[in-house]
Protein backbone atom coordinates (compact mmCIF):
# COMPACT_ATOMS: atom_id res chain seq x y z
CA UNK A 1 0.00 0.00 0.00
CA UNK A 2 1.96 3.44 -0.74
CA UNK A 3 1.87 6.14 1.17
CA UNK A 4 -1.29 8.08 -0.26
CA UNK A 5 -3.13 5.11 0.46
CA UNK A 6 -1.88 5.23 4.01
CA UNK A 7 -2.65 8.89 4.18
CA UNK A 8 -6.15 8.40 2.66
CA UNK A 9 -7.25 6.04 5.18
CA UNK A 10 -6.02 7.81 8.42
CA UNK A 11 -7.87 11.21 7.01
CA UNK A 12 -11.21 9.40 6.63
CA UNK A 13 -10.66 7.94 10.12
CA UNK A 14 -9.68 10.67 11.76
CA UNK A 15 -12.71 12.96 10.35
CA UNK A 16 -14.82 9.99 10.63
CA UNK A 17 -14.46 10.11 14.35
CA UNK A 18 -15.30 13.92 13.99
CA UNK A 19 -18.22 13.61 12.29
CA UNK A 20 -19.40 10.84 15.08
CA UNK A 21 -18.20 13.49 18.14
CA UNK A 22 -20.40 16.31 16.05
CA UNK A 23 -23.63 14.06 16.44
CA UNK A 24 -22.61 13.70 19.83
CA UNK A 25 -22.57 17.54 20.44
CA UNK A 26 -25.27 18.73 18.08
CA UNK A 27 -27.96 18.62 20.09
CA UNK A 28 -26.25 20.05 23.11
CA UNK A 29 -24.87 22.81 20.92
CA UNK A 30 -28.48 23.82 20.57
CA UNK A 31 -29.88 23.58 23.91
CA UNK A 32 -27.69 23.05 26.71
CA UNK A 33 -24.41 24.58 25.78
CA UNK A 34 -26.34 28.47 25.26
CA UNK A 35 -27.46 28.17 28.84
CA UNK A 36 -23.74 28.08 29.96
CA UNK A 37 -22.03 30.92 31.01
CA UNK A 38 -18.76 31.22 29.15
CA UNK A 39 -15.80 33.46 29.44
CA UNK A 40 -15.41 36.64 27.38
CA UNK A 41 -12.97 34.67 24.85
CA UNK A 42 -15.22 32.15 24.04
CA UNK A 43 -15.01 31.97 19.96
CA UNK A 44 -18.47 32.01 18.49
CA UNK A 45 -19.87 28.40 17.81
CA UNK A 46 -19.31 28.66 13.54
CA UNK A 47 -15.49 28.58 14.31
CA UNK A 48 -15.73 24.99 15.45
CA UNK A 49 -16.84 23.08 13.01
CA UNK A 50 -13.92 24.40 10.07
CA UNK A 51 -11.13 24.38 12.76
CA UNK A 52 -11.80 20.98 14.26
CA UNK A 53 -12.34 19.80 10.48
CA UNK A 54 -8.56 21.77 9.78
CA UNK A 55 -7.28 19.23 12.46
CA UNK A 56 -8.52 15.99 12.04
CA UNK A 57 -7.13 16.31 8.62
CA UNK A 58 -3.77 17.71 9.25
CA UNK A 59 -3.75 14.72 12.10
CA UNK A 60 -4.56 12.23 9.53
CA UNK A 61 -2.16 13.36 7.22
CA UNK A 62 0.57 13.16 10.37
CA UNK A 63 -0.59 9.66 11.25
CA UNK A 64 -0.12 8.81 7.27
CA UNK A 65 2.95 9.80 6.72
CA UNK A 66 4.53 7.85 10.13
CA UNK A 67 2.56 4.55 9.03
CA UNK A 68 4.08 4.81 5.90
CA UNK A 69 7.60 4.38 7.90
CA UNK A 70 6.58 0.97 9.04
CA UNK A 71 9.23 -0.54 6.70
CA UNK A 72 11.83 1.15 8.09
CA UNK A 73 11.15 1.82 11.52
CA UNK A 74 8.60 -1.20 12.68
CA UNK A 75 8.65 -0.89 16.65
CA UNK A 76 8.92 3.21 17.11
CA UNK A 77 5.63 3.35 14.42
CA UNK A 78 3.56 0.87 16.45
CA UNK A 79 4.17 3.08 19.14
CA UNK A 80 3.44 6.27 17.74
CA UNK A 81 0.34 4.50 16.15
CA UNK A 82 -0.71 3.42 19.38
CA UNK A 83 -0.24 6.88 21.05
CA UNK A 84 -2.29 8.44 18.15
CA UNK A 85 -5.32 5.64 18.85
CA UNK A 86 -5.26 6.52 22.13
CA UNK A 87 -5.36 10.27 21.65
CA UNK A 88 -7.99 10.19 19.02
CA UNK A 89 -10.07 7.83 21.18
CA UNK A 90 -9.73 10.39 24.03
CA UNK A 91 -10.50 13.43 21.47
CA UNK A 92 -14.12 11.38 20.86
CA UNK A 93 -14.78 10.77 24.18
CA UNK A 94 -14.28 14.71 25.09
CA UNK A 95 -17.46 15.09 23.38
CA UNK A 96 -19.38 12.54 25.33
CA UNK A 97 -18.13 13.75 28.55
CA UNK A 98 -18.71 17.40 27.58
CA UNK A 99 -21.45 17.38 25.64
CA UNK A 100 -23.04 14.24 25.88
CA UNK A 101 -22.99 14.08 29.77
CA UNK A 102 -23.39 18.20 29.94
CA UNK A 103 -20.48 17.29 32.53
CA UNK A 104 -17.82 20.50 32.20
CA UNK A 105 -15.57 18.99 34.81
CA UNK A 106 -14.88 15.42 33.88
CA UNK A 107 -14.49 16.84 30.46
CA UNK A 108 -12.18 18.72 32.47
CA UNK A 109 -10.02 15.90 34.19
CA UNK A 110 -9.87 14.09 30.93
CA UNK A 111 -8.76 17.03 28.52
CA UNK A 112 -5.83 17.30 30.49
CA UNK A 113 -5.05 13.27 29.63
CA UNK A 114 -5.96 14.37 26.05
CA UNK A 115 -3.40 17.17 25.82
CA UNK A 116 -0.95 14.85 27.41
CA UNK A 117 -1.22 12.17 24.83
CA UNK A 118 -0.95 14.44 22.05
CA UNK A 119 2.10 15.93 23.24
CA UNK A 120 3.45 12.42 23.12
CA UNK A 121 2.15 11.49 20.08
CA UNK A 122 3.55 14.96 18.40
CA UNK A 123 7.01 13.88 19.97
CA UNK A 124 6.80 10.27 18.73
CA UNK A 125 5.75 11.38 15.10
CA UNK A 126 8.24 13.78 15.35
CA UNK A 127 10.89 11.48 15.99
CA UNK A 128 9.54 9.45 13.11
CA UNK A 129 8.41 12.23 10.57
CA UNK A 130 8.99 15.64 11.08
CA UNK A 131 6.35 16.58 8.84
CA UNK A 132 4.09 14.59 10.89
CA UNK A 133 5.54 16.19 14.02
CA UNK A 134 4.60 19.63 12.79
CA UNK A 135 1.02 18.63 11.90
CA UNK A 136 0.63 18.06 14.94
CA UNK A 137 1.43 21.72 16.17
CA UNK A 138 -2.30 23.51 15.82
CA UNK A 139 -3.58 20.52 17.26
CA UNK A 140 -1.72 20.57 20.31
CA UNK A 141 -2.42 24.90 20.80
CA UNK A 142 -5.90 24.47 19.43
CA UNK A 143 -6.53 21.96 22.70
CA UNK A 144 -4.09 23.82 25.42
CA UNK A 145 -6.81 26.71 24.38
CA UNK A 146 -9.68 24.33 24.05
CA UNK A 147 -8.46 22.92 27.58
CA UNK A 148 -8.43 26.49 29.56
CA UNK A 149 -11.89 27.02 27.82
CA UNK A 150 -13.50 23.50 29.27
CA UNK A 151 -12.26 24.50 33.08
CA UNK A 152 -13.02 28.34 32.42
CA UNK A 153 -16.72 26.95 31.79
CA UNK A 154 -16.83 24.40 34.37
CA UNK A 155 -15.52 27.58 36.84
CA UNK A 156 -18.10 29.88 36.24
CA UNK A 157 -21.33 26.84 36.25
CA UNK A 158 -20.56 25.02 39.44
Amino acid sequence: MNKYVKILIFVLTCVGIGYVSGMVTRSSVVTWFPTLVKPSFNPPSWVFAPVWSLLYIMMGIAAGLVWSRMDFEREAVRKALLFFAIQLGLNGLWSILFFGLKNPMLAGVEIILLWLMIYETYIKFGKIDKIAGYLFIPYLLWVSFASVLNISIWWLNR
